[in-house]
């Protein structure tokens, strides 16, 4: 049972009322990712014996969400799973951020925008556990659509999906990474080949810390700005990725949640989730389009653990479990 904080405003049927018709891409989109918040709450319910609290907030400027958390439960210290559907017109400088020039979807790059009228919805989810040897999940599946602004009427209207599921464990067990990855990639399989190698590859490309010349973590599958495939196909194929984080991802925490562990693991725990805290604070593209839209602040940040550490100068020893980690996470691995 979800747990409810006094909402912001009642709980709509659908925050697409005033814009769609039922069949429409943009409320499909929204059934889904209601349905993957529900199923994904539950089954972290079952596993943790805690309760989610629901937050229900509107957006000003159109739309709003549905943030569920749970803290300090009996096996996740965190874990937030967010739906949002806002609209409404965002400024250029936000249109540049959530639309930038990648991997052959680009924008016309002469279309200068003034203010953009705007659609936007998605699912995003960060699951932190308590044991060091449990790994912490990532997933975020979205929609977006612009139309054309007021004073540009033939500029380019342009919709795209993006997303993806990654994992982050603090310690390698590699038949957990094999698990993890093959779930991916029978969910890509259904639809692409080429799918898996092609978001595995992005996904390490994309979760890459710079400044500390190292991934986040041991990927999974990412993409973004994809619109070079039908329509429909592609709301079949997030809605494929969202329905495969619980096999993905539960039976990996059922077996390592009440695994032993020392004060010197939960330490290293507490340092990867340092690279956690600046990947998602200095690159994350997510978080940059919330704070240049007005995002709800509580919503954009869910995604930080509630502690993390940062030593100054930590190196693991050359051969140590540690150390293993982060050789994965500076050379990725072809895990499949």
């Amino acid at each position: 049972m979800i747990e409810k904080e006094t909402p912001i405003q009642a709980r709509p049927d659908t925050f697409l009322k005033d814009f769609s018709e039922n069949s429409s891409v943009r409320a499909r989109f929204e059934k889904m990712i209601r349905a993957a918040q529900d199923s994904v709450c539950a089954a972290i319910e079952e596993v943790d014996g805690g309760r989610f609290k629901e937050d229900v907030w509107s957006r000003p400027g159109g739309g709003g969400g549905i943030s569920r958390v749970l803290q300090d439960g009996s096996v996740f210290e965190k874990a937030g799973v967010n739906v949002s559907v806002v609209y409404g017109v965002m400024p250029p400088e936000a249109y540049r951020a959530a639309k930038p020039s990648q991997n052959g979807n680009a924008a016309d790059e002469s279309f200068k925008p003034g203010p953009v009228p705007f659609f936007a919805a998605g699912i995003s989810s960060v699951l932190h556990p308590k044991n060091p040897f449990a790994p912490t999940l990532h997933f975020n599946y979205r929609y977006f659509e612009t139309d054309p602004p007021k004073d540009s009427p033939g500029a380019p209207r342009q919709w795209w999906f993006g997303g993806g599921t990654d994992f982050t464990p603090a310690y390698v067990f590699e038949e957990d990474v094999k698990h993890f990855h093959s779930v991916q990639k029978t969910a890509c399989d259904k639809f692409d080949s080429s799918f898996y190698p092609r978001f595995k590859k992005w996904c390490d490309d994309y979760f890459y810390i710079k400044h500390r010349g190292e991934r986040r973590g041991l990927g999974g599958i990412f993409f973004d700005d994809l619109n070079d495939y039908d329509q429909e196909m592609l709301l079949s194929f997030a809605k494929e990725c969202a329905n495969s984080v619980i096999p993905a991802y539960i039976p990996i925490i059922e077996k390592r949640k009440d695994t032993p562990f020392t004060d010197r693991h939960k330490a290293w725990q507490q340092l990867r989730r340092g690279r956690y805290v600046e990947f998602n604070l200095v690159y994350d593209r997510g978080t940059t389009f919330g704070l240049k839209t007005g995002g709800r602040i509580e919503s954009i940040l869910v995604s930080l653990p509630l502690t993390a550490r940062w030593e100054y100068d930590h190196q693991p020893e050359e051969g140590s479990e540690e150390w293993k980690l982060l050789d994965a996470c500076i050379n990725p691995k072809e895990w499949l």
